[in-house]
């Protein structure tokens, strides 16, 4: 099988990612991402085990990964990774749904093909840790009864050792997000033991083609770097499909900008002299980061309503910052005219320049920024900053409804653009790289 299970679809199909990637296809279903919160099941408060199969104690940081054994499985280097509904077993929902139990009956399930329970233990016998990484967004009696129907697929191949990581919430473990690979690593690492990404791989069922319901599945391969296959590919040994879309947000079809236009005009006015700048763009697309570079040495104010907490706190900070004989920036969304005003009104009163910084990136980079801080960063950015939560999707559509492009004529002496490029290092440009999406927003 080590042999078959590569040449089952070439490991290159999952390692370039095409140019023609659009608004996500999940986010297009137009659902509200749920809100983080703790672990929420009451069918895994105590865990509990049946036959040789065990509940664990949830992972992650907020306990949104379910985490369950059959037998006792072993860390090996080689991983075999599978989704579960449409790959190993028949959905339950959708195009080749099993028929839903009557009530009081035990969940129904069958395999997604015969040959798949004989396929997994010839895999184990040829040393792969068998792995199912799971996206499950439901919870109460549904989720009990989808944790009973694993421990009947378990009951079904008693003999064979398997790992299940499954995704409750929308937050860093959901597909495409590698939390759960993140997790998965971090259980091999405690036992010793590296993952060989070049001898492991991933077959699933949301790979992008023409009737598929996403692409979650092919973009987390990416993300995590496995081969990857659809389970016609692997199971069946049908020809590679080399026609698929993955929707969504690609940073690689970013622009190339310089950072400031036009990048002639110094950021610091010289002379110096007493100034309020006006900040202008989504939540999460730089504009602290351009404050903190080249403004905070430079002796300017910082007011943001996160910080004060309103607006007329943030008017009264920059009136008394300015009275002070301090330049300020106002390092807020400032999304529309009137709400600029405010602090041009001010500028006219005293009779000093105000200058619009205009950030041009697009709501989709803003939200996929928002994604990284949150939820991706590298461990070693993650350890020497603050952690960041969420902000939810809400601040980012209503920005977009209410944005008013800035112009000269509300009173600005320039009007800078500020365009995204990413600066960090490579380990930080390789997680802000991966396809951060959380579908049904």
């Amino acid at each position: 099988m080590s042999s078959s299970a590569l040449q089952a679809g070439p490991s290159t199909l999952s390692k370039k990612r095409p140019a023609e990637d659009v608004d996500a296809l999940e986010a297009s279903k137009g659902r509200k991402l749920a809100k983080d919160h703790p672990f929420f099941s009451n069918s895994s408060k105590g865990f509990g085990s049946t036959g040789t199969f065990q509940w664990h104690k949830p992972l992650g940081a907020r306990s949104t990964c379910l985490y369950g054994t059959n037998l006792t499985p072993t860390c090996s280097s080689k991983v075999a990774a599978f989704d579960l509904d449409g790959t190993l077993i028949k959905p339950s929902f959708g195009k080749g749904a099993v028929k839903k139990a009557s009530k009081g009956s035990p969940p129904t399930w069958e395999w997604w093909r015969d040959k798949v329970p004989s396929t997994l233990k010839e895999l184990s016998s040829e040393g792969y840790s068998i792995v199912i990484i799971s996206n499950q967004a439901i919870k109460g009696v549904a989720l009990t009864t989808w944790e009973e129907k694993v421990g009947l697929m378990a009951a079904a191949i008693p003999s064979l050792p398997f790992r299940i990581l499954a995704a409750v919430a929308k937050d860093e473990n959901r597909k495409p997000m590698p939390g759960m690979w993140n997790e998965l690593t971090r259980i091999f690492q405690e036992e010793g033991v590296e993952i060989d990404k070049a001898a492991s791989f991933f077959v699933g069922d949301a790979a992008g083609r023409d009737g598929d319901f996403a692409s979650t599945d092919r973009k987390w391969a990416l993300n995590v770097d496995l081969s990857f296959f659809t389970p016609e590919e692997f199971f069946l040994k049908q020809p590679s499909q080399i026609k698929f879309k993955l929707d969504g947000f690609n940073v690689v079809n970013l622009p190339q900008l310089p950072l400031f236009s036009p990048p002639h005009t110094p950021v610091i006015p010289e002379p110096r002299q007493q100034e309020i700048v006006i900040f202008v763009g989504y939540p999460g697309i730089g504009k602290s980061t351009i404050y903190q570079r080249y403004f905070a040495g430079m002796g300017y104010a910082r007011i943001n309503q996160d910080t004060l907490g309103s607006r007329p706190k943030c008017i009264a900070a920059v009136e008394r910052a300015l009275q002070e004989g301090l330049s300020c920036v106002v390092d807020n969304t400032n999304r529309d005219i009137q709400t600029r005003k405010y602090y041009v009104d001010i500028a006219r009163k005293l009779r000093i320049s105000a200058r619009c910084f205009f950030f041009t990136g697009s709501m989709e980079l803003a939200w996929h920024n928002n994604l990284y801080r949150a939820y991706n960063l590298p461990p070693s950015k993650a350890a020497r900053e603050d952690k960041r939560d969420l902000v939810p999707y809400l601040a980012f559509t209503s920005f977009r409804s209410n944005h008013e492009e800035p112009t000269l004529s509300e009173g600005y002496s320039e009007i800078k653009e500020v365009n995204w490029v990413f600066e960090g290092t490579e380990e930080e440009k390789k997680c802000w790289s991966m396809w951060l999406q959380i579908e049904g927003k």
